[in-house]
């Protein structure tokens, strides 16, 4: 079925495949605004929203709570570091055996799937050893890991 798009959505849609890469709905906005594209915020958030029901953008949301849109050209999975951010792009995947079986034995049409894992990267675990050891990691934008303990059971040391 082919999917007609309105002016804001083709805009955006090859906005993202031209980027090559994930974008915020904010850096979107920015971007066509710089490249004389204009749209409103709104429009922005609307349109990226009929692309990921038409199957043509997927969204992937970081631990932060941001949320990623991208064109489904290919899968793309990460290693994303709780602490700085960074997202590691994982080059295999090993869950499309798992899609196809979904798609047949439940008749479910899958436009895209994301896999993302969330951890402490190398350079954060040499700066947060105990994230990375046998402490759960954890990412406050409120420095709340005084009171981490009453949102995780954290393991006892002995």
């Amino acid at each position: 079925m082919k999917v007609v798009l309105t002016r804001s959505q083709d805009r955006i849609l090859q906005l993202l495949k031209q980027m090559q890469r994930s974008a915020s709905a904010q850096d979107i906005y920015v971007e066509l605004r710089n490249r004389s594209q204009g749209v409103g915020l709104a429009t922005v958030y609307r349109a990226l929203d009929a692309l990921k029901l038409a199957g043509v953008v997927q969204v992937r949301t970081l631990a932060s709570g941001e949320s990623l849109y991208g064109s489904v050209q290919e899968d793309r999975h990460h290693l994303t570091c709780l602490h700085c951010q960074e997202s590691i792009p994982i080059l295999e995947c090993p869950v499309h055996q798992l899609e196809a079986e979904f798609q047949a034995n439940h008749q479910f049409r899958i436009y895209y799937h994301t896999l993302e894992f969330f951890g402490v990267c190398k350079n954060c675990a040499l700066q947060y050893p105990a994230d990375s050891e046998d402490q759960p990691a954890h990412h406050c934008p409120d420095n709340c890991s005084d009171h981490l303990s009453d949102h995780v059971a954290l393991p006892e040391k002995h």
